[in-house]
């Protein structure tokens, strides 16, 4: 299968190209992810090649860069200090545009892959794909927030920075895989490839995987947003009789 794969993209290889020397053609194992009950998590490989339409350029290697980015919700950090014994909330920072999931990818080391200016054009590492406004005038650290956000998403395994995992065969194809959680945001997860050179983006490519609750799952969920008063009334229901039903079951045991 993988052989075969390769020489289908070998084939895409040889097809001229008019636009640009050089270009992505991309696939994905699947653009689209069903959760259910027993979701665990998904690994998603991304795969591609680059179509050229002259020799492979002389000089620095290309390089590739992968990002995932899962949808963009804001949120609100907040700083606990300890007083009077307790811990309590202070400052708090609204960070306007944070992706609810993040993947970078590379083939090298991000520093030496992508310039600082790119990173900043295309908004490719972590702190990059995170957008704060600004903060309120009584706190001058307002970086920290942010930096807080990373960490706990990183325990999480929500963010991820994956450097040197991109393997480039011959600087014409190229593969990963990227391990998504079981923790997902329903909505279009954002696929970008970007081909650099010397730090510099000389193609990038675009498509998205569809991550959606399927059966009694998207039911659910639709019922607690739709109806919430019934959905209410059905978790009590249900509550009760998973209670009676342990409590019958313990009394049978006992006699």
């Amino acid at each position: 299968m993988r052989a075969r794969l390769l020489a289908i993209l070998a084939m895409w290889t040889a097809t001229a190209l008019p636009a640009a020397a050089e270009q992505v053609v991309l696939g994905l194992s699947q653009n689209e992810i069903a959760i259910t009950a027993s979701f665990d998590g998904s690994e998603i490989l991304v795969f591609g090649a680059v179509r050229r339409e002259e020799p492979i350029p002389e000089g620095p290697p290309l390089e590739v860069v992968i990002t995932v980015a899962g949808p963009s919700l804001p949120v609100t950090v907040r700083r606990k200090e300890r007083r009077f014994g307790i811990w309590i909330n202070t400052d708090a920072v609204d960070v306007d545009h944070a992706p609810s999931y993040y993947a970078v990818a590379s083939s090298g080391p991000l520093r030496d892959v992508l310039s600082n200016i790119e990173d900043l054009r295309y908004r490719i590492s972590v702190p990059r794909a995170i957008r704060s406004v600004g903060a309120p005038m009584n706190i001058d650290d307002s970086m920290a927030f942010t930096n807080a956000l990373i960490r706990i998403r990183n325990n999480a395994n929500l963010y991820q920075v994956l450097e040197e995992k991109v393997v480039v065969d011959q600087q014409t194809l190229f593969r990963t895989s990227i391990r998504l959680p079981a923790s997902l945001t329903e909505g279009g997860y954002v696929t970008r490839i970007f081909l650099t050179r010397e730090g510099k983006v000389v193609s990038q490519y675009q498509t998205t995987i569809d991550v959606r609750k399927v059966g009694l799952e998207r039911w659910l969920h639709a019922l607690s947003l739709n109806q919430p008063l019934l959905y209410g009334l059905m978790s009590i229901f249900i509550a009760i009789a998973a209670g009676w039903g342990a409590s019958a079951g313990f009394a049978l045991l006992r006699r």
